[in-house]
């Protein structure tokens, strides 16, 4: 295996690992925005587009505090 032969593998190797943490935000952003429409009804296209640009760590702190935010408020507070 050359030298370029291994960049290519390991861009690969890369890709397929940051095309997967993509892929769980999305499902994790996804999830988030079913259990608020279950909870508050259809969210605005704000929460929703704010909810999609979150990261894993945002994402993770709202999914704990839908369990128990009578407001969209709530999950959402600094």
């Amino acid at each position: 295996m050359t030298g370029a032969d291994r960049l290519r593998a390991e861009g690969r190797v890369e890709g397929r690992v940051e095309g997967r943490a993509e892929g769980r935000v999305e499902g994790e952003a996804k999830v988030l925005i079913r259990q608020i429409t279950r909870k508050f009804g259809i969210p605005s296209a704000q929460v929703a587009d704010t909810v999609r640009s979150a990261g894993t760590a945002q994402l993770e702190l709202w999914a704990d505090r839908i369990l128990t935010a009578t407001t969209l408020d709530e999950i959402f507070a600094p």
